[in-house]
């Protein structure tokens, strides 16, 4: 077995407030900011890894099939049933990159902050177009199998999606820096497993449901150069009392006082 390692060797996934390189940030990067500072200062400028753990395996099924389902409506340029279900004028969009916007590991949609010399970017699921006003809609797809109804008002008020909010702001964020026009609404695409049947038989039914999402951009260039300080400090932030990771290396090092 491979041995562990604390700190990463790719010296390009670590800031260097020395360089007048731009340095890439992910859109989970940036969430990682948001939830704790001392711990995004410890992973992006000191190198410190966090535990990997593999993909979730039937999550990424669902999204590859749903791409392939939606790609056979891009190809005729006609409405998915979804669309026709909501009385929504949309069609999939249709670009020549839209593979690559999917693909994080090749780019996703990227800006270049020239405020703070960082590279904004992550990878989308989907885009729609509104074909009353020509803009672009971001849809993210969600699997999960949970045992209560999904509204639009439990949904987006659940603590653990507060992340998805953000992930669509900063989708948002990015494509409007890209010199498109974006829809003001996006929507999450929630695939729900259902756990009803009486047996397996070799699949899982999904219910789903689209849940419309009022972005907000508003507060993202600000965090971006707060983000940047805290890049350039000599030392990490102080320990966030809320922060889990915070609390665990702390509790690891106390222990062997």
């Amino acid at each position: 077995m491979k041995e562990a390692t604390s700190f990463r060797v790719r010296k390009s996934s670590m800031y260097d407030k020395k360089s007048n390189s731009p340095f890439k940030i992910s859109r989970s990067k940036f969430f990682n900011f948001l939830s704790c500072k001392r711990c995004f200062y410890l992973d992006r400028v000191v190198g410190l890894k966090e535990p990997s753990m593999p993909g979730w395996a039937l999550n990424i099924a669902v999204d590859v099939l749903l791409k392939k389902e939606f790609d056979l409506y891009r190809k005729e340029q006609k409405p998915h049933p979804i669309m026709i279900k909501h009385n929504l004028n949309f069609v999939p969009y249709q670009h020549k990159d839209l593979d690559t916007w999917r693909n994080s590991l090749k780019g996703g949609i990227s800006y270049h902050d020239k405020k703070t010399n960082l590279i904004i970017h992550g990878g989308i699921d989907d885009l729609w177009l509104d074909l009353k006003n020509n803009k672009l809609v971001v849809v993210d797809y969600k699997a999960q199998s949970s045992n209560y109804s999904v509204s639009t008002n439990s949904y987006l008020n659940s603590k653990w999606h507060l992340s998805y909010k953000l992930q669509m702001d900063i989708y948002v964020h990015i494509l409007k820096k890209m010199n498109f026009e974006v829809s003001e609404i996006s929507y999450f695409y929630v695939c729900n497993g259902e756990k009803t049947n009486k047996r397996f038989d070799n699949k899982m039914d999904f219910k789903t449901t689209l849940i419309p999402y009022q972005v907000d951009t508003s507060w993202i260039e600000s965090k971006l150069i707060e983000m940047k300080e805290v890049l350039n400090q000599d030392t990490p932030p102080d320990i966030d009392s809320s922060c889990e990771k915070c609390a665990y290396l702390k509790g690891g090092k106390d222990f062997f006082k």
